[in-house]
């Protein structure tokens, strides 16, 4: 198995830290650079937790440079957290007004699950919407925006910058993965829209409908493996996924969790990627349903670790220079980086990843001939 080094083991004992609020010693570690875990903080996109964890250093004391930069970015996501929360409140009361109803996904709605949930790292609004609510959605919000993607119809998917911030429209919760996920996860979309099975969050004086809890806990999980396949996935991505399991530990079905995993042949991964949240992240073993203590488990969970703090949240240590070439190009590299991953995340799913490559590549082509020229 890889052996980490003294700043990887201590980015990562801060971030459990962080994230489940609890003492740490450092002085185990024999030298440090602070400099290699801001940056490691930096490209995982974890920068709330682990100054979330340098509160918790009971046995020595980080410089006091250092602490003020940590703190300094946990300010600044105070403040951006702040304003995106105002923003969805307003977005989502405009959209109201409009007869037009939504769920948030991800983002600010997982967030609460945390201890600070200022802290925590925020991204895109992504909007979940049944297909009327989306088409009318559509019409309402492209008005409003300053900048509009190209809409994916397959998946019903529409991006849009609006006062700034990054908009996403889901019609439909599918991934590029494979038939048998996007069974279940159009499942989980009228379970949702047909069976009210929500959730709320009282954003302010803002009702928000979030995914009920067991549709949650999929969603992530099959969020996370679809970036795990395709680009990069981040520690932060986990992290969401562990303080939502954490949360609702009392409370989920996990016999129909079980009965979801083998529908979508994904119960070895769910146990690979519950080792790795166990034995990397902190996250007490008996709150992750199917946790196996094995280990072949333990060396899954190893490459897993290995993989995310090599690419990065989203792929950030990526090379991307190639995003300015032409079309064709882009296309041809972004093919081979895909085909990189799947050969790589044989040695860690060799059934998962063969059945997955197929429809990864048929995606692939798909949205080539419908994206277009953009050059």
């Amino acid at each position: 198995m890889k052996k980490f080094n003294h700043n990887q083991l201590a980015f990562l004992s801060l971030l459990r830290a962080g994230l489940w609020e609890k003492d740490v010693l450092l002085s185990q570690f024999n030298t440090l650079s602070y400099e290699e875990i801001y940056r490691l903080a930096d490209e995982q996109s974890v920068f709330g937790l682990v100054a979330a964890g340098l509160e918790h250093v009971v046995d020595t004391k980080a410089p006091q440079e250092v602490v003020l930069q940590f703190v300094g970015q946990a300010l600044q996501l105070e403040q951006r957290n702040q304003a995106m929360n105002t923003f969805i409140s307003t977005l989502i009361e405009r959209m109201r007004n409009d007869g037009i109803y939504t769920l948030l996904i991800k983002g600010q709605g997982v967030a609460q699950c945390y201890e600070r949930p200022l802290w925590r790292s925020c991204g895109d609004v992504d909007l979940f919407l049944s297909e009327e609510n989306y088409e009318k959605a559509k019409s309402l919000l492209v008005t409003k925006a300053s900048h509009t993607g190209q809409e994916d119809q397959f998946k019903k998917h529409l991006g849009l910058t609006i006062d700034c911030w990054e908009v996403e429209l889901h019609g439909y919760l599918r991934r590029g993965l494979s038939k048998k996920v996007n069974k279940v996860l159009d499942d989980i979309k009228d379970d949702t829209f047909y069976g009210g099975n929500v959730r709320s969050w009282l954003n302010g004086k803002t009702q928000i409908f979030l995914l009920g809890a067991d549709n949650d806990i999929v969603y992530i999980f099959i969020h996370i493996l679809s970036h795990f396949y395709g680009g990069g996935i981040g520690l932060r991505q986990f992290c969401d996924w562990c303080r939502l399991l954490w949360v609702y530990r009392d409370k989920i079905n996990v016999v129909s969790l079980e009965k979801r995993l083998k529908k979508m042949g994904l119960v070895r991964v769910w146990t690979a990627f519950g080792a790795f949240a166990v034995e990397y992240l902190g996250m007490p073993s008996e709150a992750m349903p199917l946790y196996s203590p094995e280990r072949k488990m333990k060396r899954k969970a190893n490459r897993i670790c290995s993989f995310i703090l090599e690419v990065g949240n989203f792929g950030h240590n990526r090379n991307s220079s190639y995003y300015t070439k032409p079309f064709l190009i882009r296309k041809a590299i972004s093919l081979s980086k895909r085909c990189s991953d799947v050969l790589r995340h044989t040695l860690i799913f060799p059934i998962e990843s063969m059945r997955f490559f197929p429809y990864m590549m048929y995606n692939g082509f798909r949205a080539a001939l419908t994206s277009g020229h953009n050059d």
